[in-house]
C-alpha cells in the first residue's frame, strides 16, 4: 500500500493541495496545530489563474456562493480622483471570474469539502510539527499533541504549509529570524453600507504610504440590498509593531481614523464606513527574503511557508494556489519524489521570487505612487502627470510577472 502524503497546515494552501491529490488517486493526510479550525483573516481576491485550478477541482458553484466577482479595479488619488482603472475577471476577457471573498469563509469551504471527499479521517487537528526526517522509501515526522506528547507518523513525503510563521522553514533556515517589517501597518476591518460604484468594483485610493482600499465581499448581505465590504487602511509606520503576526490583534479605530478624515469623495464616503465597522484588525506590512532552496530530501516548502509577500496585486492566496497545482501534477507524474520537487521548485520558485521582489516595489500600485509624486496636490486629467502608455506598461508588466495575462491563464 502506497505511503500518504504528509502535508502539515490546513490552510487554504494545505486544503487545496490535498484535493488535488485526492483527484488523483495518491493518499494524503494533513496535520494542523490549532484543535479547531475557525474560519480566521478577513478579504482576499482570488485571480482567473488561481480560479481556474478550483473550478476543475468542482468548486464553482462553492464559490459563488460564498464570494462576489469582481468586475473591476479602480485607483485612485487621494482627493478621489481616477488614476487607472481596468476591468477584471470574466469582464476583462478571462474565461474565469476573480473572487473576492473572505478568507475565512474560502478556508472552511476547503475543510467542508476536504472531509466530504477524503474522509473525516484524513485531517488531524491538536498536533503541531516538531521535527521530521528521511527514511529509507519516505519520510517520518514528529508531531506534538495538546498534551505535550510525541507523535510520529510515516509518509511517502512531507510538504510544509504550515504559513509566514512555518516551522519547517524555521528548522531549515535558523538564522533566518522573525518576518521582515515593511515600515507600513494595515488596519483591516469590515463595514455594512450602500454599494458603490457597480457594486463589484474593488479600488484603491491614495499612495503607498497612506492607502485605503475597499472591495465587496457579500452583497445584499442584511436583506436590505446594502453590501459587506472589506477594506483595509495603510499607513507609513516606521517604528517596530507590538506583534509581527496574528490573526486575532483588534484595535480601535482612532489608532488611524484621523488620517482618512478628508476623504469624504462623491462617489464613496470612507470616513464613515470606518465608523460603521465592526471590528478592526491589526497586520503589520511583513514578507521574507526569497529562499536559495525549498526542497531537501523529501520535504519542501508551499504556499506562504515558501514564499510570504507582501499584499499587493491580490497574490498571495493565488501564487499559493498555483504552487499546489504544479506540485501535484508532479507528484502524480514523477516516480521519484525527489524529481517531482526539483521539477516543482524549478518553475514556482523563480515565478514567486520575483513577485516578492515586485511587491516590495509596490506592483501595480506604481501607478498611485506616480500621481502623489508627480502631483500630490491633484491634476486636472492624469493624462498630465502620467501618459496612457505608461500606466498601461506599469498594469500589463505586473499581470506579466504574476503569470495572470488573460492569453496565459486561458491557453490551459
Amino acid at each position: 500500500m502506497q505511503k500518504p502524503i504528509i502535508i502539515v497546515g490546513a490552510g487554504p494552501v494545505g486544503l487545496t493541495l490535498a484535493l488535488l491529490l485526492h483527484r488523483n488517486n495518491i493518499p494524503v493526510e494533513i496535520y494542523e496545530a490549532v484543535e479547531e479550525v475557525k474560519p480566521l483573516g478577513v478579504g482576499i481576491n482570488l485571480l482567473p489563474h488561481s480560479v481556474r485550478v478550483l473550478v476543475e477541482l468542482g468548486l464553482k458553484d462553492q464559490l459563488d456562493s460564498i464570494g462576489v466577482r469582481t468586475s473591476a479595479l479602480h485607483y485612485y488619488n487621494k482627493w478621489g480622483q481616477q488614476i487607472w482603472a481596468e476591468p477584471r475577471g470574466i469582464e476583462a476577457g478571462y474565461e474565469h471570474p476573480q473572487y473576492s471573498i473572505h478568507r475565512g469563509k474560502f478556508q472552511m469551504m476547503l475543510v467542508a469539502e476536504t472531509r466530504q471527499r477524503l474522509g473525516e479521517e484524513t485531517m488531524k487537528t491538536g498536533l503541531k510539527l516538531i521535527d521530521w526526517e528521511d527514511t529509507t522509501d519516505g519520510v517520518s515526522v514528529r508531531l506534538q499533541n495538546l498534551a505535550n506528547e510525541e507523535v510520529f507518523v510515516e509518509g511517502r513525503c512531507l510538504i510544509a504549509a504550515d504559513g509566514i510563521n512555518s516551522t519547517a522553514r524555521a528548522l531549515l533556515y535558523p538564522d533566518e529570524g522573525a518576518p521582515l517589517y515593511g515600515n507600513r501597518i494595515l488596519w483591516r476591518g469590515t463595514s455594512v453600507t450602500k454599494p458603490f460604484l457597480d457594486g463589484r468594483t474593488m479600488f484603491m485610493a491614495g499612495h503607498p504610504t497612506c492607502k485605503f482600499v475597499a472591495y465587496c465581499i457579500q452583497e445584499n448581505c442584511d436583506g436590505m440590498n446594502n453590501s459587506l465590504i472589506n477594506w483595509i487602511a495603510e499607513l507609513e509606520h516606521p517604528e517596530d509593531p507590538v506583534e509581527m503576526q496574528n490573526w486575532n490583534r483588534k484595535v480601535n479605530v482612532d489608532v488611524f481614523a484621523d488620517s482618512f478624515d478628508a476623504w469624504d469623495f462623491s462617489w464613496i464616503n470612507i470616513p464613515k464606513i470606518i465608523k460603521q465597522c465592526q471590528a478592526v484588525y491589526e497586520y503589520p506590512l511583513s514578507d521574507r527574503d526569497p529562499l536559495p532552496k525549498w526542497t531537501f530530501g523529501n520535504m519542501t516548502l508551499i504556499g506562504d511557508a515558501a514564499h510570504p509577500m507582501y499584499p499587493i496585486g491580490s497574490n498571495g492566496a493565488s501564487q499559493g494556489i498555483l504552487d499546489a497545482e504544479k506540485l501535484s501534477d508532479e507528484l502524480s507524474s514523477q516516480e521519484m519524489v525527489t524529481k517531482a520537487f526539483d521539477n516543482y521548485e524549478l518553475e514556482r520558485r523563480p515565478a514567486t521570487s520575483n513577485i516578492v521582489l515586485s511587491n516590495r516595489k509596490n506592483g501595480p500600485e506604481q501607478v498611485m505612487q506616480l500621481a502623489e509624486e508627480r502631483s500630490p496636490d491633484g491634476f486636472e486629467h492624469v493624462h498630465d502627470i502620467i501618459s496612457q502608455a505608461e500606466l498601461e506598461e506599469i498594469a500589463n508588466r505586473y499581470k506579466q510577472t504574476a503569470g495572470f495575462t488573460v492569453a496565459s491563464v486561458n491557453k490551459h
